[in-house]
């Protein structure tokens, strides 16, 4: 007979949910004043292991030893790999192809994007505000009154805007900055989150398995940026009854929170943990352990599950 102790028992009650039980009908009338989703190195001001942390000196070493194995820097290699024109009721267009491949190994989860000259546009603009002087050297292709649509405007384009990508990926602060991987990423995330508000689960997967693996590439300087994408997937697998892909997706997260207490993450991802790990029959004692022990040293404000935090994520 199951203990009313135990997730999934009768009686039982999240550690979330007890803590938070005064607080939810109050946050439920209201939307949370949630971060803006991508990259969280600004917002996120416990992005460190917290002062408080239960970890011991040996693990808080061997997190920093993992963390500074995790800044190694990642190669990246663009290119343009076609180019097509797309004709709208009131607009005609050209859309090209962007691949993004890791040198230096065989990568078998190349990213390949498309954007159209408007995006690239924008992007020089955003980029300017903010690193004018940093790519005053890095030419930008200027659009032309005529002619936009010619095979070889479209093939000079082609190349010009691999080497603008890779000029721009060459420069540091412009690499690790919003603006670049909100570009690279942005466009397919807020269509993957979108199909997970609307209960379409399967294609909201079939989005994020792509986007993931090239968000991690971007932000190996901020590994919890991918956090949120995560969940989703944890979200998305167990709507699906997918149980063993949802607890593996969640551990890809709390790998990358490690002892980000603070994060508002951190509380409804173990919570969620917890529950899948007592479903399918692993160790949920320890992170029911070490969701208590959060709650005591640093209580949550607000008592939200883990797909209320996601499907509020790229509105």
């Amino acid at each position: 007979m199951a203990s009313a102790e135990h997730p999934g028992s009768p009686g039982w009650t999240a550690p979330v949910a007890q803590s938070m039980a005064g607080t939810k009908q109050a946050a439920s009338a209201t939307v949370p004043d949630l971060p803006h989703p991508g990259l969280e190195e600004d917002s996120d001001t416990d992005s460190s292991p917290s002062p408080n942390s239960s970890m011991t000196t040996r693990e808080l070493q061997e997190y920093w030893r993992n963390e500074k194995c995790c800044w190694k820097p990642v190669k990246l290699l663009f290119e343009i790999a076609s180019a097509r024109i797309e004709e709208r009721k009131v607009s005609k267009f050209v859309m090209y192809q962007i691949v993004v491949i890791q040198t230096g190994s065989f990568d078998s989860n190349k990213a390949i994007l498309d954007r159209r000259y408007s995006d690239f546009e924008r992007l020089q603009k955003n980029l300017l505000k903010s690193f004018g002087e940093e790519i005053e050297d890095v030419p930008f292709p200027r659009k032309h009154l005529m002619g936009n649509f010619t095979q070889e405007m479209i093939s000079e384009r082609k190349l010009a805007f691999r080497e603008y990508l890779s000029l721009l990926y060459a420069i540091r602060c412009v690499r690790r900055s919003r603006e670049f991987i909100d570009f690279l990423t942005r466009p397919e995330l807020k269509e993957a989150f979108g199909c997970l508000r609307a209960g379409q689960y399967t294609k909201a997967l079939d989005i994020l398995v792509h986007v993931v693996p090239l968000q991690e590439k971007l932000t190996g300087h901020c590994r919890v940026t991918v956090v949120p994408a995560l969940c989703a997937m944890l979200v998305c697998h167990r709507e699906l009854e997918r149980p063993l892909e949802a607890f593996a997706a969640g551990e890809r997260a709390l790998e990358r929170l490690q002892a980000r207490e603070g994060h508002r993450y951190y509380a409804p991802l173990l919570d969620a943990m917890i529950r899948l790990a007592y479903a399918l029959g692993k160790d949920f004692v320890s992170l029911q352990e070490r969701l208590e022990e959060s709650q005591l040293r640093k209580p949550t404000s607000r008592g939200f599950t883990l797909k209320e935090l996601t499907v509020r994520e790229y509105l």
